[in-house]
């Protein structure tokens, strides 16, 4: 007989369900309202031992969570149990007991709970921020341990007994709506004596503000940037608290209002106690984490400089951080830089770069420049532009290549904002000369290449394009100043002949042309175009090799202007050169005609945008100075044949169009009172009195400039021009009349509109000019009415021959058709070539009855006149 090792049935379902039981938690508290009754009765405020009974059965009972619906009842336990911490021992440890359930995620029954409950959940939070006032420390340390599991990630298993616990986004959400992050804010003033306490509090609000922007919002609230600050500075031996505070203060940066963490830490005490904690780890720290803790510190204080009513120079940081910037570039006797010592490492370096920063940030403010001029900032900023020896000091620790390269680039950027602002010094410093020393050091040819990693670097990988970009950056912002000693110290320097070099290198490469190489080439063209200004020795000194580099720059492709790289503003620089560098200089003047830059001026006018034409008919109407250049104005041809004056003719048309100017369909005069009248320039005078709109409209247009243009053409003897130019002239020629006459009409408006009364003489003197004025314009429209009408019988006169061409067209094709006609019957009938060899005879004998001549043709003829 076969024995079974199989259990019987009954004792199997007998384990199983004893294990069931055994999963099963046990059955919850019935009615918590009960409990809240006997801790509220008085009748039962003497049963101290029956009391804390039954809290710790809610204690057990509650172990996996509260349900939604209980929280209030368990907000007033809580409350109870707070208020008897100090009459029976134990319930400072039911009180604990039950804010660590509160840490767990809270139970749900149905899935609309979560709305019905929402209120109380969020109350219960809050009471639990509000039961930091009580003074134990277990409590509060158990207060943040349960607010910091309760808005972490889900650890527990989902519940299988008919409740699941609450998302973890919903737990989120709750402590947002409730205010706890503020509330516990407010409660690091009762954390003086509790360090341990504080660090807990201090990581549970990092938590709290690391991803939710409503929590910063409620945090900054409670002036938690400002109370933060006031006690990072304290010494506390595992230096947590600097560290909370600081990822604090990041997270509401990041999170928060930046503008309003900025204002909270502007004030004396919060600047004094980061510069205090930033002193203590510079010169006390000595591993990576202090140097990171310190460079954070620097950026928090960076950000507050930029705060004009912050009082850093009051609190003396500022003369400082002057000391440590030009560290260790200066030698200096200050205690606190004679014993510092930088390890050069990747910490040092950021530090390095962040104080270059801040100096750039402070120079907004005067004072700030006289501690800058104090402590010869701008001599170390000189030192760090300086290239690099090749010959490396041995024994003496630096900065690597890669790291003097980075700083090198953000001490000139620096210098680009310091400059200007520090003239003197600048001169003091011969910075000049140090400038263009690394200009001529960018232009050689050596073994030097740039890493460019860094946002400074950009462009110049491989070489020293970056550095060439700011040294020229440098050089454009002090030339911008109204300082005629700089100038003329940079060209007793030779900084002309350097910038044309610097161009010559560019346009020997134009495989390398970038953004970064367009960039450099336009600050070039501009620094020679302030330089040569008004100076006619330096436009000598500018030469005819400036003018044969500038004339390869206007054969530059014109569609390169949309190319979106910026050569429109190269294009526009170079006629700022031509206009600065040439105009007024007799030998710039005459290479530059001979070079035919004229023409190549022109081109570039018929090809460019509107909004480039101001430049170069400006230009083109100074050179127009020249004999020389009025010559090849006239003698110039475009696209299609065009002459210069048919372009300026249309350019007139175009901008007459685009400013409102008011012409029929010919071109001719409509308003012979306003013959000129743009409606721009109608918005312009309704809207301000200050300036004549007819003064200001010369200005603000090419219509003058073409004026003057032509007056130095000449108005007779145009060739080329069609009835639409000639109309177009006929306005041109009485330009400045048309503009005395808009003045006059300005003026009598004025007088009207001021209620002036002028007396009679003048009021005779204002209608005689305005009736010469519209008689102008008068004779002005017949002319033009003139020229239609011409125009008009010369193309009736066109249509005419055309007409009779196509009728003596017409008439031969008769003719051939009737030839092949005859052909066709000679061929096709016998008797017909009979008749036709009759009268062809007669013909030769002379008779009078001789056929016409189509009649006696055959295929050949009838070839002949079909081809004709």
């Amino acid at each position: 007989m076969l024995r079974s090792d199989a259990p019987p049935a009954s004792s199997f379902l007998q384990r199983r369900v004893a294990t069931e039981r055994r999963a099963q938690p046990e059955a919850r508290f019935a009615d918590l309202s009960r409990v809240v009754q006997l801790l509220q009765d008085p009748i039962s405020s003497s049963l101290k031992e029956r009391q804390i009974f039954i809290l710790k059965k809610v204690v057990k009972r509650c172990q996996r969570g509260f349900l939604l619906k209980d929280l209030a009842d368990i907000c007033q336990i809580l409350n109870l149990c707070a208020e008897r911490v100090t009459d029976h021992p134990e319930y400072p440890k039911i009180l604990c007991d039950l804010l660590q359930i509160c840490g767990l995620p809270f139970l749900k029954e149905k899935s609309s709970d979560e709305m019905k409950f929402c209120s109380a959940a969020a109350d219960c939070l809050s009471q639990m921020g509000y039961l930091m006032r009580v003074p134990l420390p277990e409590v509060r340390q158990q207060i943040c341990a349960s607010v910091i599991s309760f808005y972490s990630r889900d650890k527990h298993k989902p519940s299988f007994d008919g409740v699941c616990p609450t998302h973890v986004d919903y737990r989120g959400l709750l402590v947002e709506r409730s205010g706890l992050a503020e509330t516990l804010v407010m409660s690091l003033a009762l954390m003086e004596k509790q360090l341990s306490v504080k660090l807990r509090l201090l990581q549970t609000l990092q938590i709290l503000s690391r991803t939710s922007e409503v929590n910063c919002r409620l945090m900054l609230r409670a002036q938690a940037a400002q109370k933060i600050c006031f006690h990072m500075s304290e010494r506390e031996p595992s230096g947590q608290v600097l560290f909370r505070s600081s990822e604090i203060l990041w997270n509401l940066l990041e999170n928060g209002s930046g503008e309003e963490v900025t204002a909270q830490l502007s004030n004396t005490d919060c600047i004094a106690s980061l510069k205090e904690a930033f002193l203590h780890q510079l010169l006390n720290g000595f591993r990576h984490y202090d140097r990171q803790l310190r460079n954070d510190l620097l950026v928090l204080l960076s950000l507050i400089a930029s705060n004009p009513s912050a009082p850093l120079i009051e609190s003396g940081f500022v003369k400082h951080l002057t000391l440590f910037v030009t560290f260790p570039e200066l030698k200096s006797h200050n205690p606190l830089v004679r014993n510092l010592k930088l390890s050069f490492n990747h910490e040092d370096f950021e530090m390095k770069k962040l104080l270059l920063n801040v100096i750039v940030v402070l120079s907004k403010d005067l004072a700030a420049l006289q501690l800058f001029k104090e402590s010869r900032v701008m001599l170390g900023l000189m030192l760090l532009i300086k290239p690099r020896s090749s010959e490396a000091q041995s024994g003496r620790r630096s900065w690597t290549s890669s790291q003097q390269e980075e700083l090198q680039l953000q001490a000139l950027a620096a210098l680009t904002s310091l400059a200007p602002l520090m003239l003197d010094d600048y001169m003091t410093c011969q910075a000049n000369t140090c400038l263009l020393l690394l200009l001529d050091w960018c232009l050689q040819d050596d073994s030097f290449s740039g890493r460019g990693h860094s946002f400074h670097g950009t462009g110049g990988r491989g070489g020293k394009k970056a550095q060439m970009r700011y040294c020229v950056r440098v050089l454009r912002s002090v030339v911008c100043l109204d300082s005629e000693p700089l100038r003329q110290d940079l060209c007793d320097q030779g900084a002309i002949g350097q910038l044309l070099g610097v161009l010559r290198w560019f346009t020997a490469r134009p495989e390398d042309e970038d953004a970064v190489s367009l960039e450099i080439q336009i600050d070039s063209q501009f620094i020679l175009s302030v330089l040569c200004e008004g100076d006619v020795h330096r436009k000598e000194l500018f030469g005819s090799d400036g003018v044969e580099m500038l004339i390869q720059y206007l054969s530059l492709d014109a569609a390169l202007i949309f190319s979106g790289l910026g050569h429109n503003k190269l294009l526009l620089s170079t006629v700022d050169c031509v206009w600065s560098c040439v105009v007024g200089g007799f030998g710039t003047e005459d290479a530059f005609v001979a070079g035919r830059g004229v023409d190549l001026l022109l081109q570039l006018l018929q090809r460019s945008p509107r909004h480039m034409l101001i430049a170069l008919v400006g230009t083109l109407l100074e050179l127009c100075e020249n004999p020389q250049a009025v010559a090849s104005v006239q003698c110039w041809r475009g696209e299609g044949d065009t002459s210069a004056p048919q372009l300026l003719l249309q350019i007139w048309r175009s901008e007459e169009e685009d400013t409102g100017v008011t012409r029929d369909r010919h071109g001719m005069i409509t308003d012979v009172k306003r013959p000129m009248v743009s409606r721009h320039q109608d918005e312009s005078s309704s809207s301000s009195r200050d300036v004549s709109a007819a003064v200001r409209d010369v200005s603000e247009n090419l219509r003058a400039n073409i004026y003057c243009i032509f007056c130095k053409l000449g108005f007779e003897r145009l060739s080329g021009l069609s009835a639409e130019d000639l109309v177009t002239l006929g306005i041109i020629r009485r330009y400045l009349d048309f503009k005395v006459g808009e003045v006059l009409h300005e003026v009598s408006v004025e007088l009207w509109n001021e209620g002036a009364t002028p007396v009679s003489s003048d009021e005779e003197a204002l209608k005689s000019l305005r009736r010469v004025s519209e008689d102008t314009a008068e004779n002005v429209r017949s002319l033009q009415q003139s020229i239609v009408g011409r125009q008009r019988q010369e193309e009736l006169q066109e249509e005419r021959l055309l007409y009779k061409e196509i009728g003596f067209t017409h008439k031969q094709r008769e003719i051939a058709a009737e030839a092949w006609r005859n052909y066709v019957a000679r061929t096709s009938n016998y008797s017909v070539l009979k008749e036709f060899k009759r009268l062809q005879e007669e013909r030769s004998t002379g008779g009078p009855d001789a056929p016409s001549e189509p009649a006696l043709e055959g295929p050949e003829t009838q070839d002949t006149v079909s081809d004709q």
